[in-house]
């Protein structure tokens, strides 16, 4: 007798996560082993959006939370009440949430309200500093203590759970899925650049610098990373910069005013993903404070300056793809400037090895699953994370 399908329920809420549960979703979708769903939150409403339409993802539950000026203690109230009331009706076997936002936080708490099994994509990550990223951190280490599947994109992640006594039969390196959906928008031949992505590309010199920052914990040093790219710009007049800018009014009012003379830089608004992996591909370098684009450069051979003092990634960095800059105007300027001018360390950076996996993490989340049927047809009765 046929068993019924696992039934499963995506949570995400930010941009990020879109383009991560995008092809889970996608080839779970295939598998007649799973009936899926979707809620989403809405923290990133006009980013999001473009992700949703480039995958055409189904959306089963629109919670549309996010208001103006709302706190994260506001915020999380609201998805706790809003995700609790869809989880009640709906009844899922499992529960998947992906990195580390409140949405993934918060649908991870009131599945285990629920007693419904928690999945948790891009497991693993931290910095060990829970003020670096805010509130990011935390919401990944909470996350841990609740799931029940931990699926860690690496090695490196996986010992970071076992180091706080996750059992070692709840995690799985499967690769990230970010990749998957990276692979899935570079193979196509169909994308073309929208015109103001085109134009700005038109415009470009010899090298050119792709920029993007939004981090909260990098809010007080927004004018020192777009000083230092004027600076940038100033000192090799054969660079061009395109620096899609986010939506976030602090970010806007701190990199417009500094950079919208600046001579061979263009200010564009934010991309949808495949224009964005357009960019990624055409640029030289990658200056980012993004977590996403740590992973996605090296898949593409782009080396990558992180405007960070502290990354969650690791293994870009031991594999040579990625270099730490921190947030100091000075630092971003010199270290920007020293790679520009070394095109033997930019080459040896293109051609490092991608630690983040080969596009196949959807593949392996769904054997996974399906060889845990039994178990996730049953409601959790245990925890299998060890407390002590």
């Amino acid at each position: 007798m046929a068993h019924e399908p696992i039934k499963v329920s995506f949570i995400f809420g930010t941009r990020p996560e879109a383009i991560k549960v995008a092809p889970v979703i996608q080839h779970l979708t295939t598998c007649d082993d799973f009936q899926i769903s979707t809620i989403l939150t809405g923290q990133h409403r006009e980013m999001l959006d473009q992700v949703v339409r480039v995958f055409d993802i189904p959306i089963t539950h629109n919670l549309d939370v996010m208001r103006p000026s709302q706190t994260l203690s506001d915020l999380t109230a609201t998805l706790c009440q809003r995700i609790g009331a869809v989880l009640t009706d709906d009844r899922p076997d499992c529960v998947i949430v992906q990195g580390d936002t409140t949405s993934c936080y918060v649908g991870a708490l009131t599945a285990h309200y629920e007693r419904i099994h928690i999945a948790h994509l891009e497991a693993g990550l931290r910095t060990r500093d829970k003020w670096q990223p805010f509130p990011e951190e935390m919401n990944r280490r909470m996350v841990a203590s609740l799931a029940d599947f931990h699926f860690a994109p690496t090695e490196g992640a996986k010992q970071n759970l076992l180091a706080e006594n996750i059992q070692s039969d709840r995690i799985w390196v499967t690769g990230n899925s970010g990749i998957d959906a990276l692979r899935i928008i570079s193979d196509r031949e169909d994308i073309a650049p929208v015109p103001e992505l085109s134009n700005a590309l038109d415009q470009c010199r010899k090298t050119l610098i792709a920029v993007t920052t939004h981090r909260r914990e990098n809010a007080p040093f927004m004018s020192g990373i777009a000083a230092a790219i004027y600076e940038i710009l100033e000192a090799d007049p054969d660079l061009s910069v395109i620096f899609p800018v986010h939506l976030s009014p602090k970010v806007r009012d701190a990199v417009v005013p500094i950079l919208e003379d600046a001579d061979r830089c263009h200010l564009i608004e934010p991309l949808a993903y495949d224009q964005f992996v357009l960019l990624l591909k055409r640029c030289d370098i990658i200056l980012t404070d993004s977590g996403g684009v740590q992973e996605e450069a090296p898949y593409l051979g782009k080396p990558v300056l992180v405007m960070r003092r502290v990354t969650e990634r690791p293994e870009a960095i031991d594999a040579g793809t990625v270099k730490l800059v921190g947030d100091a105007q000075a630092n971003i300027f010199d270290q920007t400037l020293s790679l520009l001018h070394n095109p033997e360390e930019r080459e040896k950076m293109s051609h490092a090895i991608n630690p983040y996996g080969d596009g196949q993490t959807s593949r392996r989340v769904a054997e996974i699953l399906i060889n845990h049927a039994e178990t996730l047809r049953n409601p959790p009765q245990t925890s299998p994370t060890h407390l002590s």
